[in-house]
């Protein structure tokens, strides 16, 4: 304790001269999973579900991924394209587009895709990288039969779509607010009894829950579909799925049961579109 406690004030000085690390430490998960636990003390993390009991059959379509910061794992492009894959699925909308990743591959199973992402003008305002903002849609804008769309989800009406959607992925700003706002906007106006919705970043990795994100989920989707929500095993992905299923609780030391066998090859972009 003495040791901890002779670094407060080199933590002060720190803090003074750069004032926004404040907000690190306020948005930290251990602060969020505090949170979380005043207005939740008896739901730990959601109960668990495998890959397999979600699919029709088997995916045999390859995925693609460029592998790179900010990226999905392969275990959740495959999750997507696994629930695309079900014949009751035909149409699939993302927030939040980033390099296209994840539509790109979703529309090798489902022709109807659409995403919505940030304006690039939004982008700049807000002072974002130049390289970043070229980044976005640069894989899934290949494929010419997806539907980008352009709009900030915060202002957006989803009503306008005048759609539903078989399923729905949402990967946009991670914030409370924004994951809270996107969620209550998609159950307002954009599922059938059928839909199936997919958060990403609902955790850090397969093994620890994001609970900013998750007390966002929570508060959006309402009490009443509380028991509709799960994590999907190896993935970062939360889920809303109405139909019966199997499931464990989670552990976050829980022993693998399972390998994963994947075959890597790479070649340069430009050879392929």
């Amino acid at each position: 304790m003495k040791s901890k406690l002779s670094k407060i004030p080199a933590l002060i000085s720190v803090l003074l001269k750069e004032p926004y690390l404040i907000n690190l430490i306020l948005k930290s998960n251990e602060v969020a999973k505090r949170n979380f636990a005043q207005k939740y003390p008896n739901i730990v993390a959601l109960p668990q579900i495998e890959q397999k009991d979600l699919a029709d059959a088997p995916l045999t379509a390859e995925i693609d991924s460029f592998i790179m910061d900010g990226g999905s794992l392969i275990t959740d492009l495959q999750l997507l394209m696994t629930l695309a894959d079900r014949t009751e699925c035909s149409s699939y909308l993302e927030i939040g587009t980033w390099r296209g990743e994840s539509v790109y591959n979703v529309a090798k199973v489902t022709e109807d895709c659409t995403t919505i992402n940030l304006p690039k003008e939004d982008m700049e305002r807000m002072g974002l990288h130049p390289q970043y903002i070229h980044q976005h849609g640069m894989l899934s804008g290949t494929n010419k039969e997806i539907i980008h769309l352009e709009a900030n989800t915060a202002t957006f009406n989803f009503a306008s779509l005048n759609k539903k959607f078989d399923l729905i992925f949402i990967d946009g700003d991670h914030s409370y607010e924004m994951v809270l706002s996107d969620t209550k906007k998609v159950f307002k106006d954009l599922l059938h009894e059928n839909s199936v919705v997919v958060w990403h970043d609902y955790a850090y990795n397969p093994q620890k829950v994001r609970y900013e994100v998750f007390q966002a989920i929570l508060d959006g989707v309402g009490q009443e579909n509380h028991q509709y929500l799960y994590h999907v095993k190896n993935t970062m992905c939360a889920v809303f799925w109405r139909n019966e299923i199997r499931s464990s609780e989670f552990d976050e030391f829980e022993i693998p049961d399972k390998i994963y066998r994947i075959s890597v090859e790479n070649e340069k972009l430009d050879s392929r579109f």
